[in-house]
């Protein structure tokens, strides 16, 4: 079904969505800074260096940094001309229809629900390395997946554990609770949140810098191993790895409908969060890979091993610490847009009513937020971080490609529509169509982000080893199911489409 929501209808959404306007742009920037400032640092940063790009892993954060640049100042401008909660997936629905408006929703359970699995896994890591350090030591069975991967020099393996990583499970449950309660409580929690992990950061890197042994930078690129591991392949495959770890600044757009003023706010809140982070993922990533040889970095929690290395217990309980409730952050952000994506997505009829029943009291969607985090520990609890991360910033590259479309498709059919902000560099006309450099540079990015995780996954299909791309086309059959059982049969635009449709002449006898 190619029915596309008008912007009139958006409109319409902004004045009647029924959430609370209590967000203001220091707000939304800690929102961003808090949703981004997790996994990427804290557990991502090692599994890429020590796999893939040694210390010019640093280059790969400047890469999906850049990428996501140009992304977000497309996203800042659709939200200033559409502040409502859908993010991607209502963008999607004016621009280019309602079915890619599901599979840009489906990609962005991905992006924010199945990746708050991924940093449910990092938060068990470190909490359980802290539990040790007071003299408590959980057994593995309760903080290992159900299912762990196993590298070897050609594929990647699933193996039974025995174990589930409750620990995980319990975070993203303890997280999901604070969100019933209000995003004006979540967004106080989230805020001291952030001042305590930035600052474990800058601590880290201002005492790191002198532990950092110039030797372990060198060779700063180190020789190809095959496939994509290290060199100039291995640069590109760390940036589609870590690329994940930029999307939190995406979930500052899920909180047009709670911002104060959301056309002038969220566009800050994007861009700021986004600069924030770019600077703190590249310095705290090179004292990283200075301190330890990055093929130790390959471990649910590389900064714990690299304090560890610095002889320094105080600073290593600081670390863990500022992870621990930095990660709880994350989560709280992750699964803060995607029940606001779910929320859009039931009040358009493609997913069901308890996505949108807001509590009485707190005016959250309440039971979707319950479902959400019950499928995320679930998740957490059972697989494994590293496919899982390959998986969301697979469907991150299609959900940002598809944000930069669109405002290259509202320049041409509304070019008189007043946006509050406009992305900068101007562009060109081919044909008469206008496209824009900077979200034509944004969709050229999410293609190379993209291909290297493509690349790795047909190798690995005609290499004998089948199941990351039996996991994605899992993934994409059931969503298809999912949409083709539910959505198609109760999308309030098909049901107005169809009873504003002319009646059906009767065949002459």
């Amino acid at each position: 079904m190619m029915l596309r929501k008008p912007v009139a209808h958006v409109e319409a959404e902004i004045a009647a969505h029924g959430l609370k306007r209590t967000l203001g742009p220091v707000n939304l920037v800690m929102l961003g800074v808090g949703t981004t400032i997790g996994a990427g640092i804290y557990v991502m940063t090692g599994t890429a260096a020590a796999n893939y790009a040694g210390p010019a892993v640093l280059l790969s954060f400047m890469l999906a940094g850049l990428a996501c640049a140009f992304t977000a100042l497309s996203y800042g401008e659709l939200a200033s001309v559409m502040p409502v909660s859908g993010s991607a997936y209502t963008y999607a629905y004016v621009a280019v229809g309602e079915v890619f408006a599901w599979i840009t929703g489906w990609l962005l359970l991905l992006e924010y629900g199945i990746s708050t699995a991924a940093v449910a896994a990092g938060f068990s890591g470190y909490a359980t390395s802290l539990l040790h350090d007071f003299g408590i030591t959980v057994s593995p069975l309760l903080h290992t997946p159900l299912i762990h991967t196993v590298q070897t020099a050609s594929s990647t393996g699933l193996v039974w554990s025995g174990g589930l990583d409750l620990v995980a499970a319990a975070a993203s449950l303890l997280v999901t609770a604070i969100l019933v309660i209000g995003v004006t409580e979540s967004a106080a929690v989230n805020s001291v949140i952030v001042v305590i992990k930035v600052s474990v950061l800058v601590l880290f890197v201002v005492f790191g810098i002198r532990a950092v042994h110039p030797s372990n930078w060198m060779p700063f690129i180190p020789a190809n191993t095959g496939g994509m591991h290290f060199g100039v392949p291995g640069i590109f495959r760390a940036a589609s790895v870590i690329f994940f770890a930029y999307v939190g600044f995406e979930s500052v757009s899920c909180a047009a409908a709670e911002a104060r003023n959301p056309r002038r706010d969220i566009p800050i809140g994007i861009i700021g969060s986004l600069a924030i982070c770019t600077v703190v993922y590249i310095l705290v990533a090179a004292v990283l890979t200075g301190i330890v040889p990055y093929r130790q970095l390959g471990v649910p929690d590389p900064l714990a091993i690299a304090v560890n290395a610095m002889h320094t217990p105080w600073l290593a309980i600081m670390i863990k610490i500022g992870a621990v409730a930095g990660l709880c952050s994350v989560m709280m952000g992750l699964l803060y847009g995607q029940s606001r994506i779910f929320y859009t997505m039931s009040r358009d009829g493609l997913l069901p009513r308890l996505f949108q029943d807001l509590h009485p009291r707190f005016r959250t969607p309440w039971l979707g937020t319950i479902a959400i985090g019950v499928g995320t520990a679930t998740a957490a609890a059972t697989l494994p971080i590293d496919i899982i991360s390959d998986l969301v910033s697979l469907g991150t590259t299609v959900a940002f490609g598809i944000v930069s479309f669109t405002v290259i498709y509202l320049r041409n059919t509304r070019p008189d529509q007043i946006a509050p902000f406009r992305v900068p560099l101007g562009g060109i006309r081919v044909r008469g169509i206008w496209i824009g450099t900077a979200p034509g540079l944004g969709i050229l990015f999410c293609l190379i982000m993209a291909a290297p995780l493509l690349i790795d996954l047909t190798t690995a299909l005609f290499t004998g080893n089948p199941v990351p791309a039996l996991l994605l086309l899992g993934y994409a059959v059931l969503g298809a199911v999912a949409y083709l059982a539910y959505g198609r049969h109760h999308s309030t635009l098909g049901r107005e489409a169809f009873l504003n449709a002319p009646p059906t002449p009767m065949p002459p006898p």
